[in-house]
This record gives C-alpha cells, structure tokens and sequence, in this order.
C-alpha cells in the first residue's frame, strides 16, 4: 500500500517538476519580453499537452477491459516496454541537453513569436507533451504490475500536485531548492524502476505467449513434482527462484520490493536476465554522464564554468560585474542548481 503509493508519488513529483519548471521558463521569458499578450496561446498549448497524457491514459486504461487475457497482457507488456524506453532516452537526454536546455526553449520562443498562433500554442504542446505522454506510460505500466490501484494513483497525484507547487514557488523566487541533486537522486532511482518494469514487461509477455517461458507449453517441468522447474534446472525458460512461502506476493514487504526494485517473490528467469543486464548497461552509463557533468572544464571561461541552475540563470552571473545588465535578468528559477552541476 505505502510502498505503490511511495514510488509513485516520487515518479509523479520528479516528472512533474521537470514539466512544471520547463513551463516556468517559458513564461518568465515572455514576461521578460512583455509579452504577456501571448501566454493564453502558451497554456494553450500546455492544456492540450495535459489533455492528451489524460486520454492516453484513459484509452490504455478502459480499453484493455474489452480485449482478451493474452491481448491485455501484450499490450501491457508492449506499453511497458515503451515506457522503459522513453524513461531511459529522457534520463540520458537530460544529461546531454540540459546544458542547453533553457537557451533551446527560449530560442523556439522567438521563432514562435515570428510565427502564427499556433506556434506558440506548439511550443507550450511539445514542451509539456513528452513529459505527459512518458510519465503516462510509466505510471500505467507501474499500476498494473502493483495491482493496488487507488493508492498508486492517488500517489500519482499528489506528486504531480506536490510538483505543480514547488514549481511555482521556484518560479516565484520563494523556495531555493538543489535541483541537481534531487534531478541526480530521482534519476537513478528511475533506472531501478525502468529495470523493475522491464522485468514485469517480460512476465506480461511470457504469458500472453509473445515469449517462452513457464506458462507455456514448452516450459520445463521438474521430473519429481510435474511443474514448471524452478532453479539451475528450469534455465533458461522456467521459474528462476519462488520465494512465495517466504515472502508472500500480497503482502507489504512484496509490495515494497516491487516498487522500488523491480523484485516479484517468484521471477522468471527471463525476467531476471533483464534486470540485470539493463542494470548492469544502464547504471555505468548513468554514473559516468554524472560524473562528465560534475566535471570542470578547463577550456571554459570563469562565467561559463559558474554553477547555474538547470533552467535559468546562474545566481553567481547576478554578481558578475564584466556582465550587462540585460544578461543580469533573473528569470523562473535563478536560485535553484543544474542538475548534474550543468548550466
């Protein structure tokens, strides 16, 4: 219960906040320009992006009831598959991009205001859309392997709410708050849980027979007892370990395993080939891209090497005399930190 409602409360806060403070940015841009005059096309264009994550999640949700057991767990694994993909591309695109994160959407900004309406309406729909679409997916997939539906939902929610406000005191230069590690801590939980659903998403697809394994009838059955074989002697297609008379699948301590480490009381050995090979892949390649992050480098002028925050201006660029006033603007979210230390 507590645990379903933990990790998704996180999923729903750290996602939420990426949205939230990339909308603050947009908008402390065009007040910056005055240009207020534009911001009803910019929630426009967010109030679309929302509109959209809310029927994808609708859609995946009622239509699965009209569909078969073995349909249902296709799609299920199929979307749970996507949503490890997303997860993982966002992870290593915010360390790559974050740098130039703000620039980009200020510079798509000015383009749009050289547009029609609806590139500005674009903007604020691309901008918050991804975000959307991907934490969509990833809470759906997280809801059906926890199986506790109104508590994984209603963490959700008061994630995203939670979010939607820590956004807008940042934005209000009302909270100071260390994005860089909070952004690092969150992510690298992430991939825990990206292991963890890509594991369910194998279980899903063993058993609507997408994959071979102990529901089918090619498993492999133990001579003694005439079930699926569990251990060394049901590799690479049976049961890889059953702890169930230990820990029971229904109970807390399963559920919190299950949330944060992907771990079911009785995985497949499918199903634990990938955990560990994504973990064993995507935790070095996490590690490093924090480590390049936090890096000085050596080329870069005393400005340019300056901590700043992920979304804005650096505080310490406020204090530079050698800058003009113009480049001493504060915007959204001067006080807070780069994830990863990048400006």
């Amino acid at each position: 219960m507590l645990a379903s409602f933990f990790a998704t409360f996180l999923i729903g806060l750290r996602e939420g906040l990426e949205a939230a403070l990339v909308v603050g940015i947009l908008v402390a841009y065009l007040t910056r320009l005055d240009r207020r005059d534009a911001l009803p096309k910019l929630w426009t264009g967010v109030g679309l992006a929302i509109a959209l994550a809310l029927t994808v999640g609708a859609i995946f949700t009622f239509g699965a009831y009209m569909l078969t057991f073995e349909a249902q767990e296709l799609l299920g694994g199929g979307l749970s598959l996507l949503a490890v993909a997303m997860v993982t591309w966002m992870i290593f695109w915010m360390q790559k991009a974050g740098r130039t994160l703000k620039a980009g959407l200020e510079g798509g900004v000015d383009k749009a205001l050289r547009g029609g309406v609806w590139a500005l309406v674009a903007i604020g729909f691309v901008s918050v859309a991804r975000e959307g679409v991907e934490t969509t997916l990833l809470l759906w997939s997280m809801v059906q392997s926890f199986g506790d539906t109104p508590f994984a939902l209603l963490g959700a929610l008061l994630g995203l709410v939670a979010a939607v406000v820590l956004g807008w005191l940042i934005a209000r230069g009302m909270l100071r708050l260390d994005l860089g590690r909070f952004f690092t801590w969150t992510g690298g939980f992430l991939v825990v849980v990206a292991a963890g659903v890509l594991a369910y998403a194998f279980h899903d697809l063993q058993e609507a027979g997408a994959l071979p394994g102990p529901f089918g009838a090619g498993a492999p059955i133990d001579p003694a007892t005439g079930l699926v074989a569990t251990g060394w002697a049901g590799f690479p297609f049976g049961w890889a370990f059953d702890v169930s008379d230990a820990i029971s699948p229904g109970g807390p301590l399963a559920a919190l395993l299950q949330a944060t480490v992907g771990f079911m009381p009785a995985m497949t050995w499918l199903q634990v080939i990938a955990w560990v090979v994504y973990i064993a892949v995507v935790v070095p390649l996490f590690v490093r891209g924090v480590r390049a992050n936090r890096r000085p480098k050596a080329t870069a002028s005393p400005v340019a090497a300056t901590p700043a925050s992920h979304y804005a201006d650096a505080p310490a660029a406020h204090a530079a005399p050698q800058l003009s006033d113009a480049a001493r603007v504060p915007d959204a979210a001067a006080s807070v930190t780069h994830p990863n230390g990048a400006s």
